[in-house]
C-alpha cells in the first residue's frame, strides 16, 4: 500500500490521480501510525517551505520521515524539506539529503562555478521556472526506461544545489539537482505527476524499488 501525505500544502489531487492511473492502492493519511506501516511513502507538496516545514512539524512527521525504512519519494517541495536547509524562509529541513535549497537569481548573478557561462550580457532567466525542461546524467533505477534528455515538468522558484544524493540534473540558468537519492530516500524537483509517458515510467520505477 502507498500512503500519500497528507499534510495540507496541496497538489494531493495530481498525484493521488496519477497513482490511480496507475492501478496502485493508496491511502491519503498524515497518521505516523498508518505513515509508518506503508509499502512505500509519497510526500508531495507545492508552497511555501517554511510553512510546509511548520505543517509536517505540528504533525510530528519532521521527525517521523527521516526514520522511515521503506521506499519514501518526495516531490517539489517534499524533495526540498528533505534537504538539509532552504533559503525560503530560512527553513532548516529534514536534512535527509546532503544539498540546500538556494532561489534562483538572474544568469549574471551566478558565480563563475555556478554560472553555465561566462558571458555579462547573458539575459535574465525567468523566474519561477515553470514547463517543460530536460533532465541529464541519469542514474538510478528511478530513471530505468527513462531516456537521457527527457523532458519533464517543473514549477518551483527555489531548487536543490548539485551534491553527492544527485541522480539527475538539470539546466535553468545553472545546473542543478533534479532528482534526489540517498538510501531508501529519493525525491523529484519536478512533478512526475504531470510528466506525461515519462512521469509515469518514474512512477512505475518508484513503485518497483
Amino acid at each position: 500500500m502507498i500512503v500519500i501525505v497528507d499534510y495540507d500544502t496541496g497538489n494531493i489531487k495530481s498525484v493521488t490521480n496519477a497513482i490511480s492511473r496507475l492501478g496502485a492502492e493508496y491511502l491519503l493519511s498524515s497518521d505516523p501510525y498508518v505513515i509508518r506501516a506503508a509499502d512505500r511513502v509519497i510526500l508531495p507538496g507545492v508552497g511555501e517551505a517554511s510553512n510546509a516545514m511548520q505543517k509536517l512539524s505540528n504533525r510530528g512527521l519532521d521527525k517521523l520521515i527521516p526514520t522511515l525504512s521503506q521506499p519514501v519519494l518526495g516531490i517539489c517541495i517534499g524533495l526540498q524539506l528533505m534537504c538539509l536547509y532552504s533559503e525560503e524562509g530560512n527553513t532548516y529541513c529534514m536534512g535527509i539529503f546532503d544539498s540546500k535549497v538556494k532561489k534562483f537569481y538572474c544568469k549574471n548573478s551566478f558565480s563563475g562555478n555556478e554560472r553555465l557561462n561566462n558571458n555579462a550580457e547573458e539575459e535574465k532567466i525567468k523566474i519561477p521556472h515553470i514547463g517543460w525542461n530536460r533532465i541529464f546524467s541519469l542514474s538510478s533505477p528511478l530513471f530505468n526506461g527513462v531516456d537521457e534528455s527527457s523532458f519533464v515538468y517543473y514549477v518551483h522558484s527555489y531548487y536543490p544545489e548539485l551534491c553527492k544524493n544527485t541522480i539527475a540534473t538539470t539546466e535553468h540558468g545553472i545546473k542543478f539537482s533534479g532528482a534526489l537519492n540517498k538510501e531508501n530516500f529519493y525525491g523529484t524537483q519536478f512533478h512526475p505527476e504531470k510528466s506525461g509517458d515519462v512521469g509515469e515510467q518514474i512512477l512505475k520505477n518508484f513503485m518497483k524499488i
